[in-house]
């Protein structure tokens, strides 16, 4: 199980994006929000969604989970 972390920030299309903790892109500590640890990016961006209602998977560490 890996930790994830959703970006505070929103990108320029208004999406909050959801990083593992070995994501280059991972936001810098003032901008990122501690999700928790999951077996999936699937998971987490349910979890962010919560949060964020525009949350989506990182295009470099939660592929499977990137849907714009």
């Amino acid at each position: 199980m890996k930790k994830y972390y959703i970006n505070k920030k929103a990108q320029a299309n208004g999406d909050h994006e959801v990083h593992n903790e070995d994501c280059w892109h991972l936001p810098k500590l003032e901008n990122s929000e501690y999700l928790g640890r999951y077996s999936s990016c699937f998971d987490a961006v349910t979890e962010a969604k919560e949060r964020y209602p525009k949350a989506n998977g990182c295009k470099h560490c939660s592929k499977e989970c990137h849907t714009s």
